[in-house]
């Protein structure tokens, strides 16, 4: 690495798999704008919402899960190793909320910019990228919807979401129910000037049956509306299974 004084000054929280390694794997990007982009995941831990249905609860809900177990802290430098022996092209950063980290995530994306990795980051909007704002490809902003059960947690802050809203690179992706939740989605798309183009209407479900009960009429609602549909890759593969 080029930059002693980026290596020794990040450390990040990183979810353990349940041999002890740290959930960095390689697979295909599943869900959004570059779905089936061969990708390397970096998921990070902790988050500051709680989502009734989250398929990651082993990051942040220490009521279920034993923090000791499924959390390891990693310098920068280390994590960036292990992506680069991975031969990448484009780098997933997820998390839980990844935001939270976001002044340790600057070293550590620094590193994989300057080995010429194209960086994402998915995040669920409530924090401003700060420093990181410029140094990211692609943000997958992920708003929670009022079914996300997120009662008494700030979950659609005024100036995060406007932030992301003003930049190009950033991209709406709302988890879909029912149609009840369409005006919702509507609602928020007209109060902060999201074009069409960059909504992404994906169904809620952590198996194939229920992505393939919601996925026709969602598509054809994103086809009327000039939105892009995603399904969810990584599920109608492999399942609800961690670590691809």
């Amino acid at each position: 690495m080029s930059d002693s004084r980026l290596e020794s000054t990040s450390r990040l929280l990183v979810a353990r798999m349940a041999d002890g390694k740290p959930e960095i794997f390689s697979s295909v990007q599943g869900e959004g704008v570059s779905a089936g982009m061969a990708s390397t995941f970096v998921r990070l831990s902790t988050c500051n919402l709680r989502c009734a249905w989250c398929d990651t609860p082993y990051t942040w809900d220490w009521s279920r899960f034993d923090k000791s177990e499924q959390i390891t802290e990693l310098p920068a430098d280390a994590i960036a190793e292990d992506v680069l022996a991975r031969a990448p092209r484009n780098v997933v950063i997820t998390g839980g909320e990844p935001l939270i980290q976001r002044r340790q995530l600057v070293p550590l994306v620094s590193l994989l910019k300057a080995a010429g990795l194209r960086i994402e980051v998915e995040t669920n909007g409530t924090i401003a990228p700060g420093e990181l704002g410029n140094l990211i490809d692609q943000w997958n902003v992920s708003p929670k919807l009022a079914h996300s059960g997120n009662e008494g947690l700030e979950r659609l802050p005024e100036g995060p979401l406007r932030d992301f809203a003003g930049r190009e690179n950033a991209f709406f992706k709302f988890v879909v129910q029912d149609a009840n939740d369409l005006d919702e989605v509507e609602a928020l798309r007209e109060r902060f000037g999201i074009p069409a183009g960059r909504v992404v209407l994906m169904p809620e479900g952590t198996t194939a049956a229920e992505l393939n009960a919601r996925s026709p009429w969602l598509a054809e609602v994103c086809a009327a509306r000039g939105y892009r549909f995603s399904s969810r890759l990584h599920i109608l593969i492999w399942g609800d299974k961690r670590g691809v």
